[in-house]
Formats: structure tokens, sequence, C-alpha cells
């Protein structure tokens, strides 16, 4: 029973993603009221941004608006406002404006952003793919580093414009430098006159000694192989030591080797990732609660946090070990099968329910990444997967996954054309200095966003 005189349960969600969205979509039937409290409208289909950052979908594409998903869900409510906060003491959830929501349950499922590791002045230089502000900011530095190409006389600048460095081989940066490699290559071949696309140089960094280091090693070496003859150049056990406004600097692993310097204006971060700052702020109101290294909240085998049975955290905020003792990958599906396993849950407690669900359990149903067109890598059980049959299975699994049949419909129709015509019809550069080159080597006063490209 709720307090207040408040004969119905409340459940406050903290997050529209993929957890967040799919907690409240499984506590449709149950006698509560949720809430679900997001900074943004929307639910974001994150695998696919790399695709807005080339051109090849626009973001209404992969975006479904909260309100839209959940109309039909009487009990359920959207709200727009940021969380500053947590009084467990008196159930409340604070927003940064003051605002108190009051809750009987908590699932938190705030995600994740990029991590520079220790070098958040890197940002500026080479932006994430977390959301889409992120996505169409580096639309705009690849499509304008070609437009300043087209007008560059000096060949070293020009080479300079078209050289583009992904900084992470995992299935982000594989995607990411896969795309941009058949944008110049295919794409944009027709389009300029004083140079020719496909003379681009892509680089992809990667600290271990294979991309795509979560899959076997047979596939992770069919993906290096298709990088390569898309002309993309593979550089392995090798970090970043520096990124600046038009280089970026980069050491081979455990050699005494200088840095390499590549000229480039246009850097791609996919390397890693921190917690969103939710999870330090639950793990001391809490008490007694450990965050990893990069803020995950340590949780209970049920979800739950230290000694709150009605406190959840889930998806890559929640840092949860599987039967075998290793973490849980901060993946979609991962956070989509805890969302509905928290939303069950909840539904038995408020039955009165005495059977025990147990333990969350993870089911991997395997994990795929496309390398470009007819080219991908997929595997699940003891099947592997790649080639035309890999991409066509990632095609499938991707529309299948997106929250609303409207965006089905529209990424399915975008992809065959795509495929047909190998165009892309989102190639608009927009934002701040869209139309307006500057000076990579111009100090940026404080305030003042750095564009490049």
């Amino acid at each position: 029973m709720a307090e207040g005189g408040n004969p119905r349960h409340r459940v406050v969600i903290v997050g529209g993603g993929f957890g967040g969205l799919l907690t409240a979509l499984g506590l449709r039937k149950p006698p509560c009221d949720v809430t679900l409290i997001d900074r943004r409208n929307f639910h974001l289909f994150q695998p696919l941004l790399y695709q807005v950052a080339t051109g090849a979908l626009s973001p209404a594409n992969i975006a479904a608006p909260l309100r839209s998903v959940l109309r039909r869900q009487k009990n359920t409510r959207v709200l727009l406002g940021e969380v500053g906060g947590f009084d467990l003491t008196g159930k409340l959830v604070l927003l940064a404006d003051g605002d108190q929501i009051p809750f009987d349950t908590l699932v938190l499922a705030a995600g994740s952003t990029h991590a520079y590791f220790g070098h958040d002045d890197w940002a500026v230089f080479a932006p994430g793919l977390k959301t889409v502000e992120d996505a169409t900011e580096i639309r705009r530095r690849v499509l304008s580093a070609f437009e300043r190409a087209e007008r560059e006389r000096d060949p070293d600048a020009r080479q300079r414009l078209l050289t583009f460095v992904v900084v992470g081989g995992g299935p982000t940066g594989v995607e990411m430098a896969g795309a941009i490699s058949e944008l110049a290559r295919q794409t944009l071949r027709f389009d300029f006159r004083a140079f020719d696309p496909a003379c681009s140089r892509i680089v992809i960094v990667e600290g271990q000694g294979r991309v795509l280091g979560t899959f076997h090693e047979k596939l992770s070496q069919k993906a290096k192989e298709a990088l390569e003859r898309m002309g993309v150049e593979v550089q392995l056990d090798s970090h970043v030591t520096d990124v600046g406004p038009d280089y970026v600097l980069i050491k081979p692993n455990g050699g005494k080797a200088p840095p390499v310097r590549i000229e480039t204006e246009t850097v791609v971060w996919a390397a890693g990732v921190k917690a969103s700052g939710l999870g330090k702020l639950i793990a001391g109101a809490v008490g007694g609660v450990e965050t990893d290294r990069v803020g995950r909240v340590v949780v209970n085998r049920d979800c739950t946090v230290g000694n709150r049975s009605d406190v959840f955290v889930i998806g890559d905020l929640a840092n949860f070990k599987g039967g075998d003792g290793k973490q849980l990958p901060g993946l979609a599906p991962v956070a989509m099968q805890q969302g509905k396993y928290v939303a069950d849950l909840i539904a038995r407690r408020l039955k009165g329910d005495p059977a025990d669900p147990g333990p969350f359990k993870y089911w991997d149903k395997g994990s795929m990444a496309t390398i470009g067109r007819g080219r991908a890598v997929a595997e699940t059980g003891g099947l592997k997967l790649s080639g035309y049959l890999a991409w066509l299975a990632w095609l499938f699994i991707h529309i299948l996954y997106l929250a609303q049949f409207e965006n089905r419909v529209l990424v399915m129709w975008q992809w065959f054309f795509n495929y047909v015509t190998r165009n892309r019809a989102a190639l608009l550069i927009t934002g701040e200095g869209a139309y307006r080159p500057r000076d990579p080597h111009r100090v940026v006063p404080s305030g003042e966003s750095v564009v490049k490209g």
C-alpha cells in the first residue's frame, strides 16, 4: 500500500533507454502508477547512431517519442526533467529544477556516456557517439571536411582534411570506420571536381591485438580483413597519447618507439564508456554500496541495490556479474532483459505472489557487427557467420529492435534505397559553423565550441 492515501503503488523509472522503456512497458497491467523521467522526450536506438553520423539515416528514423510509445498505457506518464539526487528516507526523486517525485519503487536506468580515460579535454576534438547531437556533429565534421577539401589548394592540407581517424575497434568503431569508407569511396565518388574522395584515408586505432575483441578470434580476423579490403588502415596494439585540433598521436603498446603523428581534423571517439553520474549518487544515498572504476553500481542478483529491495539499477549503469563470474557487457539486450525481469519482479510483488523468480539470468543470444555493404560478422551459440548472411541477419535484428512500427518501415525503406542506389539521403551539414570554415589553430575562448571541418 502506497503512502499518502494513494492506494496504488508508485513506480518511478529514471531513463527512457532500452532498460527503462522495457520496464515501463512490462508494467502496463499491474495495479501501479508508473512515472518515466528522462532528459529527452524520445527513446533513441543507439546502435544505429553511426548511420546518422554518416548520412545513411536521419535522426527521426531511429528515435521514437516516449509519449507516443506509451500513449496507450494509461497507468504511465512521462516527465521531461533532469534528476539531481535522491532522498531515499522520504522516498523522493529530486529533480534539478527543485521538483520532487515520490516513489514506492525506484528503477534507475540512466545509461552511460563516452570516457576519455582522464583526458576529457580531448572531447572537443574527438566527439563520441552516444546522442543525436553527437551523431549530427560528427556528420557535420565529416561532410564539411570534404567540402573544405574541394576548395583547398595545398595538397598537404587537403590530405589532412581527407584523413579520418576512429579511436576504438569495438562494434561502434568498426561500423563507423566502414561507413566512412563507403561514404568516401561509393556515395561521394562523383560529387567533387577538385579531388577524388576515394583518396581519403580512414584509420582505426585499437589498443588490443584485434578488432571486435569480444568476438571469436576467427570473426575478428574476418572483420579486420573486410575493413582492409575497404581501404581502412587497421592499427592494432596501439593507443592514443594526444589529440589536437589537427592531429592525433598514436603510440604502439609496450615499445619505446616515439608516437606517430597523424595529420587529421576529424576524429571519432569510440574507445570507452563511463556510467551516468547518477550511479554514484544512488550508491551514496543507499550507503555501503560500491561503484566500479567507470561508475557502475554493484547490484545484487535481483538488480536491487544494497539492502534496499525497493531500489533497482539496470542496464549500462549496473555492474552485474553473470553465472560465470564475468561482468555483463553494456549491450542493449542486457538492458532489455533486465528491464523485463524487473517489471516481472515488481508485478509479482504487487500480486503478493510468493513464488521466487530467482536471480536475473542473462540469455546471451549472440553478438553481431556490420562492417559495410554485405559485410558483417555474427555469432550465436556455436554458430559463427560472416559476410552476406551475417549482414542480412544484422539488418533483420536491428529492424526488429526499433521501438515503433513507423521507424521500422522508414528504416527498411531507407536501407533498400541506399542499397539499390549506393546513395545516402541525409547528407546534410547542420549546426554551428556549418558553412563557415574555421582555422583549426585558432584559440577558442572559454564557452565557445570548437568547430572543425
